[in-house]
């Protein structure tokens, strides 16, 4: 579990919460919202490590780390603390909030001024539920703080969203993904570029990517597939798109390195300054590529991505989808 000291960036909701607590004014529900693996667990979690802490201090305040509520709260076995679970893995249902949040509000903390409870995935809350969480919402008892994190605000009933304070989390620097990257996990530096590129600011999904064999798999065969997709016949497109199919590839993570490449691609061409590109190593494809493609050619193929991905969400077939891109990519 982290303090807000060792959780990266995020400035602005920890300050929040850190004034929040300097000057008493607990609101009694919270929103984060943010894509999953960009820390709102850990916020969450740092949040609660603060109020159950006995003996907090510093400026900014922190929690001491060695009173019992806070080894309680780190050993995931404090009272006060409660994660809110559910029995069905889709929704989040109207049992699941009476029994969990409803059914004990009104019983007094155990041994801290607050009781917290933490929702995960809130917004797979049925409307049952969350009707059910709003007459807690409306009427708390001064002691109850209430977290709801999601990744879909949008998700939540108005009255919801009115009676919360909303966090939103912000995407963190690639340098600072980078850094953690080599840092913390030993990663080399050139690898450590290309996972920060691929998370767009979420620090989870780098850490997820450097540990994913699954992604090693779509790295090799769109490394591969790019490289040598022109000289590439229409019988070898279809093959490629059958093998996409067959071992299952994350087709998101696909589409991400087509676009992360053709990017370098086109950077390159405008500024020929290799310090610049992700796939530094793919320095001499890259340059040949840039040689041999025009503007108009490397738009027309980050238009076509991004036509797939919105055909890929539309449920459109898969086989067709991706046929269409590679076609578009050869021909420019």
């Amino acid at each position: 579990m982290q303090t807000f000291e060792t959780i990266l960036g995020q400035k602005a909701i920890k300050k929040h919460f850190t004034t929040a607590i300097a000057t008493g004014k607990i609101s009694h529900a919270y929103i984060l919202n943010g894509e999953e693996g960009m820390g709102k667990m850990a916020l969450a979690e740092a949040f609660s490590l603060m109020l159950l802490c006995e003996n907090p201090g510093g400026d900014p305040i922190s929690p001491c780390l060695n009173c019992h509520g806070c080894k309680q709260v780190l050993s995931h076995n404090h009272p006060d603390l409660i994660y809110v679970t559910h029995e069905k893995p889709g929704n989040i249902g109207v049992d699941d909030i009476r029994r969990q949040i409803n059914d004990t509000v009104a019983i007094r903390p155990y041994s801290s001024p607050y009781k917290i409870y933490i929702i995960d995935e809130a917004e797979k809350m049925t409307g049952q539920a969350q009707n059910a969480l709003l007459k807690t919402i409306e009427e708390p008892p001064s002691y109850v703080v209430i977290m709801l994190l999601t990744a879909n605000q949008e998700a939540f009933l108005p009255t919801i969203l009115s009676r919360c304070v909303q966090l939103k989390l912000k995407p963190l620097k690639d340098e600072d993904i980078k850094n953690y990257l080599i840092q913390e996990r030993g990663i080399a530096e050139d690898t450590a570029e290309i996972y920060s590129a691929f998370a767009r600011g979420n620090l989870g999904k780098a850490v997820y990517l450097a540990e994913s064999e699954e992604f090693q798999a779509v790295y090799q065969t769109m490394l591969a597939l790019l490289k040598h997709l022109r000289s590439m016949d229409i019988a070898e497109l279809m093959e490629t798109v059958r093998k996409l199919k067959d071992e299952s590839l994350n087709l998101d993570e696909c589409l991400d390195f087509m676009q992360l490449w053709y990017r370098d691609v086109l950077m390159f061409k405008v500024t020929k300054d290799m310090n610049l590109l992700i796939f530094k190593e793919e320095y001499f494809s890259i340059n040949d590529m840039s040689k041999n493609s025009s503007y108009q050619g490397l738009e027309t193929i980050l238009e076509s991505i991004e036509k797939a991905r919105t055909r890929l969400r539309a449920n459109v077939n898969m086989e067709l989808a991706m046929e269409l891109l590679l076609l578009a990519m050869k021909e420019n």
